[in-house]
This record gives structure tokens, C-alpha cells and sequence, in this order.
């Protein structure tokens, strides 16, 4: 059990490490301070989430890696993340786009994972659960706002969404890794999420007054089995440089 329950929880950790890298890099440059602040805190709380999913995906590996050993001394072809959290900001809209998709899907995710059998799972959903309710409400009002916003602002958020919709239905796939976590309690079945997910989407853009993307629209997938895009090498090469440069460094 424990090799598949470590590539389970590997999925957790990496979806939470690569998103928030990408949150990182609005610090500085966003369109406002409150937002530059509220983005770098929602990306520090995905890194607490990175961290914890990670010691326990090391602990389970049992060949000695820690936390940062597996953030900053892995390959591209060994990060398990879904290919949405990789996708670049492009642009505030995508920025948001991109977080609200997560958010409503990280939500639902959580909740089964706190009924995880397994109590060092359960443990670390239920405190994550927490953030991640803020990260939701945060992500839904400014969905609101900016889609039944201006002219400009509802083409923006239009554009994003249509843009990453093809990348949102690698969260419902399933495996042999999933589908062992599902049987032994210690996880869901992703497929069990996306009814609710929908929903929560048809029930958000129906506010924003944003137009939904098709049903039928093919999906890109293979992040899970390490199969990334483009831009996942140059996210690694920025926050891997410093581990990478000088191996084994303390402060």
C-alpha cells in the first residue's frame, strides 16, 4: 500500500508546490497591492500545504527525502501536478481563472480527503481545508465582479476561461494510483467530483454572466504521470536555482 499511497499524496503535494510558485510571481507586479499581498498569501498557504504533503510523501517513499528534497531536487518528468496549476499567468484574468478553477475543485477534494482513513491524510486536509475556504470565497467574488464587471474585464475573464477550461478535466481522471487510494479508504474517486464541480461552475458563471465552454471540449492530460507542458521547465528552473546551484547550502 504504501508505494501507491505515496505517489497519491506526491499528486497532492506537487498540485499545491507548482500553483503556489505560480502565485509567487505576481509578488511585486500585481494590478494592486491588496492584490499583490492577497495573492502572495494565498500562495504561501499553499506552500505550508506543500510542505506537509510532501514530509508525508517522503516519510512514505522511505529513501530518506524530505520536503525540499522533493521540491527542488526532482526533474520535470518526476512532478505528478495536474497540467492546469502549471499553465503561466499570462495575465490577471488567466491568474484568477486559473485559481477559481483549482479553488472550487481543491474544495470538494479536501472535504473527501478528511474522511480519509488514514489520519495523518485526514489531519493534514482538514487544517488545509480551512485556507482553501478563504481561497474559494476570495476567487468566487472576484470572479463576480470582474465577469458582470466592465466590458474589458468581462472579455478578459471570458477569454480565460475558455482558455483553461481544456486543462480542467485531468482532475476528474482516474488510475491505478487513484483508484487503490479509493478502494482502500485512503482517498476518492476523482470522477466522484465533477457533478458537484460543474455545478458550482454552470451556478458561478451563470452570476458572472460569463459564457460556458463546451461540455464536449477535449481535455489535455498527463501531468499526474509526469507529461507537462512547456512551461512547467521554466517554472522549475526558477525555483529550483538556488537548491540547485548550491546543494546541501544552510542557512
Amino acid at each position: 500500500m504504501t508505494p501507491s499511497l505515496h505517489a497519491y499524496v506526491l499528486r497532492l503535494g506537487d498540485n499545491a508546490l507548482v500553483l503556489s510558485q505560480r502565485l509567487s510571481e505576481w509578488c511585486g507586479k500585481a494590478p494592486a497591492l491588496e492584490e499583490d499581498m492577497a495573492l502572495v498569501n494565498v500562495a504561501l498557504d499553499l506552500l505550508g500545504q506543500a510542505r506537509l504533503w510532501l514530509s508525508l510523501a517522503g516519510e512514505l517513499e522511505g529513501k530518506g527525502r524530505d520536503e525540499d528534497a522533493l521540491a527542488y531536487l526532482r526533474d520535470e518528468h518526476e512532478f505528478s501536478n495536474v497540467l492546469l496549476v502549471e499553465q503561466p499567468n499570462a495575465d490577471y484574468a488567466h491568474t484568477l481563472m486559473r485559481q477559481w478553477y483549482f479553488d472550487a475543485w481543491h474544495d470538494l477534494a479536501l472535504a473527501r480527503l478528511c474522511e480519509s482513513t488514514d489520519a495523518r491524510v485526514a489531519a493534514i486536509a482538514a487544517k488545509a481545508r480551512k485556507e482553501v475556504a478563504y481561497h474559494l470565497r476570495r476567487s468566487h467574488d472576484l470572479l463576480l465582479r470582474l465577469g458582470d464587471g466592465s466590458e474589458l474585464s468581462h472579455r478578459k475573464m471570458q477569454e480565460a476561461a475558455d482558455a483553461l477550461w481544456p486543462y480542467t478535466g485531468e482532475l476528474f481522471s482516474s488510475d491505478a494510483i487513484t483508484r487503490h487510494a479509493t478502494d482502500s479508504g485512503v482517498g476518492f474517486d476523482p470522477a466522484a467530483l465533477r457533478e458537484p464541480w460543474q455545478q458550482r461552475v454552470a451556478a458561478a458563471f451563470a452570476d458572472a454572466t460569463l459564457r460556458l465552454p463546451p461540455a464536449d471540449a477535449w481535455m489535455h492530460e498527463g501531468g499526474t504521470r509526469g507529461m507537462h507542458t512547456e512551461s512547467m521547465g521554466y517554472l522549475l528552473a526558477e525555483m529550483q536555482v538556488l537548491a540547485r546551484r548550491h546543494p546541501g547550502a544552510r542557512w
